[in-house]
């Protein structure tokens, strides 16, 4: 982080965007400042296009006055039930969105986190803020330009690296229960710690979340996935009480049963290391890839078994984690189509790389594994082998030489044209003509035996090696053909 005098702030500032916007305030005769965000972010020196502005009048005015100032280069967008408007001012290198506000004072319904909006002071507006280093102001009038305005010491929580709400916490986040989850994210995002009055009402208010939609839940939980290192924000989310509001399937997995002297690992902890290796790993800032990484052990609470010979097992959770998803998905209003489909495969199929590692890395078992996973086999792999953590150097070891193994013989097959080597030149279609049969039982028995038959490569995927196969399942199941193909 850096500080800047007010002198030095007028020199960032120093652009034409905030020279027009200044030149509009001073002829209406209104205060007007950049707050939130981009001042947040001047002090942090991270780059931040989107420019929020709040006037003390009316913020319709005077992006009005600025679209009329830019001209063609700029749309102006006015929503007069929030008493807001933004100006797109699109160059032909870059795009910027500034944001246009009057300063107003909020007061909440209890079952509700819709304010009751009055005209305040920018003292007003900067009370409603979430959080003392998104409370900073810049003033951008000619008279005071670059001057800071931080009445809640904003600066310095920013220096100490620390997440703090301005007045009250228990009633900013009553409130607006949407700020709990905010103050987890930046705290995510920014590697910040959350302030220890300010974590206390995190944990009395997460009940609150509960007026929250889904659609607004999911937001936030996909920022905090998509920070370096995610594991922090969901261990928050955890120790606060709200992820417990919001995913009670992943918080069941913290616990550890012990019997006979014999216990399992903590995979609510397991689940955090391998979301954390998935987002370290190439290709890993898929959003979905780590939301298959989140899940894929729900299903071992379902599964868990003991068993006086091999102990704690988990038989099957990938199958019952994989069933779980769409109803989870629906709950939290994430995307129902390709996106949930793509995740509920990955939790299914992250144990068979797993099961051929730890066995003899044959031809068949990956040739089955490509017909199943398809175009996600690249991603199922990162997901596998970040899912192994043990503390077993040795093990790892096998498990890392075994991969890699696999990766060699899947590039093999990828490179001679999978898709055309692991499906049967002999469809479905044919088989019910040849045989006269409608779609049944009968039908997928006769493709699959084709299908296991080409996976285990004991016939070539060739049509006269098929048929006669095909004919034999055919006779051994009392079907005559009706047809000659």
């Amino acid at each position: 982080m850096k500080m800047y005098s007010d002198a030095e702030l007028a020199q960032l500032l120093d652009k034409d965007i905030f020279h027009r916007i200044s030149e509009v305030a001073d002829s209406l005769g209104v205060e007007c400042y950049v707050v939130g965000g981009y001042v947040r972010d001047i002090f942090l020196e991270r780059p931040s296009k989107d420019i929020d502005v709040v006037v003390v009048g009316s913020g319709i005015a005077v992006a009005t006055e600025l679209k009329k100032s830019l001209g063609r280069r700029a749309h102006l967008s006015v929503f007069h039930n929030f008493g807001t408007a933004q100006v797109k001012i699109m160059d032909r290198s870059t795009q910027l969105e500034v944001e246009f506000v009057g300063a107003r004072r909020e007061s909440y319904n209890r079952n509700s986190r819709k304010p009751i909006v009055e005209d305040g002071t920018l003292e007003d507006d900067q009370n409603r803020r979430d959080f003392t280093i998104n409370a900073m102001a810049i003033c951008l009038n000619k008279e005071r330009f670059g001057e800071l305005v931080d009445p809640f010491d904003g600066i310095y929580d920013m220096e100490d690296g620390i997440i703090r709400t301005p007045l009250d916490p228990d009633i900013t986040f009553s409130d607006d229960p949407l700020r709990m989850l905010r103050c987890v994210r930046f705290s995510s995002q920014l590697k910040f710690n959350i302030e220890e009055g300010t974590f206390d009402a995190l944990q009395r208010n997460a009940h609150r979340l509960k007026i929250i939609s889904g659609e607004r839940i999911q937001d936030e939980l996909n920022k905090i996935l998509m920070t370096d290192k995610p594991s922090r924000g969901i261990y928050e989310l955890y120790r606060s009480g709200l992820l417990q509001m919001i995913l009670p399937e992943l918080c069941i997995l913290d616990i550890v049963e012990t019997r006979n002297g014999r216990a399992h690992k903590n995979n609510f902890y397991h689940t955090l290391e391998v979301l954390d290796n998935v987002s370290a790993a190439e290709g890993g800032d898929n959003l979905w890839l780590r939301w298959a990484a989140l899940l894929h052990d729900i299903g071992k609470p379902k599964s868990k078994r003991w068993d006086n010979t091999q102990g704690w097992t988990f038989h099957n959770h990938n199958y019952i984690g994989a069933k779980m998803v769409p109803q989870l998905f629906r709950r939290l209003k994430l995307p129902l189509d390709a996106k949930m489909k793509y995740v509920e495969k990955l939790v299914d199929l992250h144990m068979r790389p797993i099961v051929i590692a730890d066995e003899e890395v044959t031809d068949s078992a990956v040739r089955r594994l490509l017909n199943d996973a398809g175009d996600d086999i690249d991603d199922l792999m990162t997901l596998c082998e970040a899912d192994i953590t043990s503390k077993n150097e040795v093990r790892k070891a096998r498990f890392r030489d075994n991969f890699r193994m696999v990766r060699e013989k899947l590039a093999e097959l990828k490179e001679k044209d999978y898709k055309r080597l692991l499906q049967p030149v002999i469809d479905g279609n044919e088989i019910m003509q040849m045989f006269g049969l409608e779609p049944s039982r009968e039908v997928g028995a006769l493709k699959q035996c084709l299908k296991d038959a080409v996976l285990d490569n004991r016939v070539a995927n060739e049509r006269e090696p098929l048929m006669e196969l095909l004919i034999e399942k055919a006779k051994s199941m009392g079907l005559d053909t009706v047809n000659s193909i």
